[in-house]
């Protein structure tokens, strides 16, 4: 991989193609100066399309629309999606949905994916993967799911819940990657960092 100078303030900057509070505290942590650049993109699963192949393409559709406002800047842009029996659950439009979210979800294990890449100034990829944690809900009672609905937590959430927030209570075990489920796996997102040296 290519050597680069460190991170300076006239260096190219890194740019977060998300609105996500969440990937901007988990970016934060590595004490790397980011500027952040909303996405507004329509979310939409094809026909046969894998959650882990809808994640990463999100992201990757994300990386580009924010390189085309950003061309001389590194992108880093990811996506979360939660999948049960095969089918990936966003975010739910409204409760009705949030409580069958999360009833499907009572008791048994899913699969967490996050596709994250980073575009380099050019416009390429300069790092890209699909990150899959494996999360377990304990067994939840409907007036649990009524009252962490209550809270609002659930909207906005890929499958309804927030593992960082009121929604920890929730969850049983996770095996993987815990940052990968709040929505950006730090592990990898630093090894590239480190590798292309900016940070």
């Amino acid at each position: 991989m290519p050597e680069r100078e460190r991170w300076s303030p006239t260096h190219v900057p890194l740019v977060l193609a998300s609105a996500s509070p969440r990937r901007r505290w988990l970016l934060e942590k590595l004490a790397v100066p980011f500027e952040v650049l909303g996405v507004d993109l329509e979310e939409r699963v094809r026909e046969g399309e894998a959650p882990d192949a809808f994640a990463q393409r999100m992201a990757d559709e994300k990386a580009a629309a924010a390189h085309a406002q950003r061309p001389r800047s590194w992108i880093l842009a990811a996506d979360t999606v939660v999948a049960v029996d095969g089918l990936a659950l966003g975010k739910p439009r409204d409760a009705d949905e949030a409580t069958a979210m999360l009833a499907r979800l009572s008791g048994r294990p899913h699969t967490v994916h996050t596709g994250v890449v980073l575009l380099r100034p050019e416009g390429d990829a300069a790092a890209r993967a699909a990150v899959a944690t494996r999360v377990t809900f304990r067994t939840l009672e409907p007036p649990e799911i009524a009252s962490y609905i209550a809270t609002g937590e659930p909207f906005d959430r890929a499958g309804a819940y927030a593992i960082q927030g009121e929604g920890a209570h929730l969850i049983d075990r996770v095996q993987g990657s815990y940052t990968n489920v709040i929505g950006l796996p730090l592990p990898e997102v630093a090894a590239w960092l480190r590798a292309w040296r900016l940070r």
